[in-house]
This record gives C-alpha cells, sequence and structure tokens, in this order.
C-alpha cells in the first residue's frame, strides 16, 4: 500500500467505476476502495437516452450492446383508470442511436463498469471499509484512513473522490448533507418473474402508473423475465392502517387496473425492499483535495430515472476536471467550480419537474396542448439533456404547479476570494 496515487476513489458504483475510468484511461494512478464484492444488489436500473453519452466517453458502449440487458425505447403514463398516455418514443424526438437505451440488472451492469475500470488501469481493492479522511495542516484532504481484513491503514492522493452512492461517508461526516424537506416519499418495491409485457418496441418500457393522487408505481422490464416494481409514495398514505409491507403493496396493485393486470400472470419471486427519506443534496461538492460525485452528492426522486444518468455524467466531469487540476498540480476546491454548476444545474431541472409531477394539477397532456412548442423541451429534460436553458418550460408549469426555487448550495467549498465561494 505504499504505492503512490494521483487518486483515490471511494465506493465502485456507477459514479466511482466511471470517474476510475476517466482517470486510468488518462494515464492517472487511480485505486478504488468499496466495502462491497461484486455483484451485488442496487436498485435503479432504469436509463435514460443520455446515459449513452458518459457510456460512449469511456468506452463502454460496444459492451452494452453486446449484453442481454433489455432495450428501453419509451416511458409512458398510466392514470388511476388504467389509461395509458401517448408514450415518450425517444427516437421520435433524436435521431440517435441513443435513442434506445436499456433497462438494467444494476448487479450486473455495475460489475461491468467496475471490470472495465479494471481494465483501464484502475487498481480495485474490495472488502475495504474507508474510516476517516486524513487532512493536512491547512484542512485540505490528503487520502483516507481505511480498514480490511489485515487492519487499519492509511492511503494518501492529492485528490479523493467520494463516490460512496446514499451512504454519502463525506457529505454524512462532514455535515454537509441537507434533506430535500418537501420530497419526503417513501420506496417500497420487489421482483416479478412472468408479469406480462407490451407488445412490439414498448416491451421495454418503463412505466409510471399512478394510485391515490400523485402516488405511483414503477414497472420496469428487466432480462431473465423479471420485471422490477415498486410503489412511491407519501408515509401517511403509504402507511395508512398497516406497516407490512405485503399488505401495503397488495393493498396499492388492485388501486390501478394496469399494474394489476400486468402482475396478475407472474409470480414475486424477491423479498420486499423499502427506504426513505431519499432526496437530499450536499451543501458542497468539493472542497481542497476532494470531490463529491453521483449519490454521495445529491440523490432526487425516482420517478425520472435520473439518478443512474447523474452519477455517469458526474463521474465523467470528474475526472476530466480532476485530470486537468493534477496537470496544473491545483487539486483546490475551486477547480470544482464548474464542475459544481454544471452538476447542479442537471439536478435543478430534474428537481423541477419532480416537483411539478407531484403537484395536484399538473399533468404532461395539459402543458403541451397550451404550449405545443414546448414539448421539445420537456422532452429533452426527460431524456437527460439537461445543459440548456429550461425556463421558458419551467415558466409555463408554473402555471399548473409549484415550481421550486433553485437550492442555493451544492458548489465547491471555495475560499472567500473566490468569485464562485459557496455562501
Amino acid at each position: 500500500m505504499n504505492k503512490p496515487y494521483d487518486a483515490i476513489v471511494v465506493g465502485s458504483g456507477p459514479a466511482g467505476s466511471t470517474a476510475a475510468c476517466g482517470l486510468a484511461q488518462r494515464g492517472r494512478r487511480v485505486i478504488v476502495l468499496d466495502r462491497e464484492s461484486f455483484p451485488r444488489y442496487a436498485v435503479g436500473e432504469s436509463m435514460l437516452p443520455f446515459c449513452y453519452f458518459p457510456l460512449r466517453e469511456i468506452g463502454m458502449l460496444e459492451k452494452m450492446k453486446a449484453s442481454a440487458f433489455v432495450n428501453k425505447c419509451s416511458v409512458q403514463f398510466v392514470r388511476e383508470d388504467g389509461r395509458v398516455s401517448a408514450p415518450f418514443y425517444f427516437v421520435d424526438h433524436m435521431q440517435h442511436e441513443a435513442g434506445k437505451t436499456w433497462q438494467v440488472e444494476r448487479s450486473e451492469f455495475d460489475a461491468m463498469l467496475l471490470d472495465h475500470a479494471r481494465e483501464s488501469g484502475a487498481e480495485v481493492r474490495t472488502g475495504v471499509t474507508v474510516t476517516d479522511l486524513l487532512r493536512n495542516e491547512s484542512g485540505a484532504v490528503t487520502g483516507v484512513r481505511a480498514s480490511d481484513d489485515e487492519g487499519d491503514f492509511e492511503l494518501r492522493a492529492p485528490i479523493t473522490v467520494d463516490a460512496s452512492g446514499q451512504h454519502s461517508f463525506a457529505a454524512t461526516r462532514l455535515g454537509w448533507r441537507i434533506m430535500d424537506q418537501n420530497l419526503k416519499k417513501i420506496a417500497l418495491w420487489t421482483y416479478y418473474e412472468g408479469a406480462a409485457r407490451d407488445p412490439g418496441r414498448d416491451a421495454g418500457a418503463t412505466t409510471v402508473a399512478y394510485v391515490g393522487g400523485k402516488n405511483w408505481f414503477w414497472y420496469i422490464p428487466l432480462q431473465n423475465d423479471r420485471v422490477s416494481v415498486g410503489i412511491v409514495g407519501a408515509r401517511d398514505y403509504l402507511y395508512d392502517g398497516t406497516r407490512d409491507r405485503d399488505e401495503i403493496f397488495q393493498r396499492e396493485i388492485v388501486k390501478n387496473p394496469w399494474i394489476r393486470e400486468h402482475l396478475a400472470p407472474g409470480k414475486r419471486v424477491e423479498d420486499y425492499f423499502v427506504t426513505g427519506d431519499f432526496s437530499y443534496r450536499s451543501k458542497y461538492c468539493a472542497t481542497d483535495g476532494l470531490v463529491l460525485a453521483g449519490d454521495a452528492f445529491s440523490f432526487l426522486d425516482p420517478v425520472f430515472s435520473s439518478g443512474l444518468f447523474l452519477a455517469l455524467q458526474m463521474g465523467v466531469m470528474a475526472a476530466e476536471t480532476i485530470d486537468q487540476a493534477l496537470t496544473d498540480n491545483d487539486v483546490r476546491a475551486w477547480r470544482f467550480c464548474e464542475y459544481g454548476k454544471k452538476s447542479c444545474n442537471a439536478i435543478e431541472a430534474m428537481r423541477a419537474l419532480v416537483y411539478a409531477f407531484y403537484s395536484p394539477d399538473f399533468s404532461f397532456g395539459s402543458i403541451i396542448r397550451k404550449y405545443p412548442d414546448l414539448r421539445a423541451d420537456l422532452t429533452d429534460c426527460l431524456i437527460g439533456d439537461l445543459q440548456k436553458d429550461f425556463d421558458p418550460l419551467f415558466s409555463a408549469i408554473a402555471e399548473f404547479a409549484d415550481i421550486p426555487e433553485k437550492i442555493p448550495h451544492g458548489g465547491p467549498m471555495c475560499t472567500a476570494h473566490c468569485a464562485c465561494a459557496a455562501v
């Protein structure tokens, strides 16, 4: 463990593996640490079309095309009475092969990404628990303290990437994690085999099906005849009268005819999973010698499947920024001003759409009927083309829904003389 490293990556999920790929492919000496061994379970199986571009950046496209992952061509919405909206077909909007994306088994996809990082030159160590950040006399992060089966050890590098997922190692330890108090939801999900799929190019569609107002099911077809199906709702709604997970799930299934009919021929093959209060953002995206990426920085409500895309995109941007910072021998927080700005802009666009989704008077149809010229902007947001000006779209949506003020935090923890210093 006395090797000199350019970067330490904590966590080998999509953000960490992508960052490690980008750095190793640029000739940087990078080590990835993870407490878990692979393959390991993770939820968040649905890709946005714009996942294509970070995957292309790190050279993963051919492996994805050769995989058995289900093709996803669209997203559709189902009303409480079972009526299905006209699907958003991605290729109708973007004449590009990115218009067909994937529904992935995360255990397989994450292992593929990590193997790709190894093949690119990254060193990977699993079974390692990172316990603390190392700092120098000026407070800059200089590495990590960790432990494995052989005991405690320290690793040092000019830059550390926290890609620890929703554990948010650095943000939690440093007191930076700030919850979104208006998005306090619970998700309850499981897996079925033999459940129904729609015909033709709709067979791999992500379906969002409403129950009880703005509570909703996801329905994601996966390989090997499996379907990921879960319900997201307010705590008071889901836990009304019982906390038994099977009772809650079965009670909600019958409330939407589309969900009921699609699950009827299937059989549940996994236990139930549950998580809650999952929307947050770190106060800072970086400090001297440290940058946060993916879920370690922020996570939104899963309704528009943005988590996997944001993790991949932030991994790519982090690697590019770190590489230049190492070249300049300067890894201070200010180097991540543009990284923080682009990350927060993308998150804010999705966050505004999430808030609109949960607003009682909002529907996609009402927006498009009144403002048909904004259909392209709405679709851009849904597919992950998030680095653009969405002010006209959300000004229109504000006529139907409560749009949140932008969160002021999330930039780097710059020194006072920096023009972008976070408040």
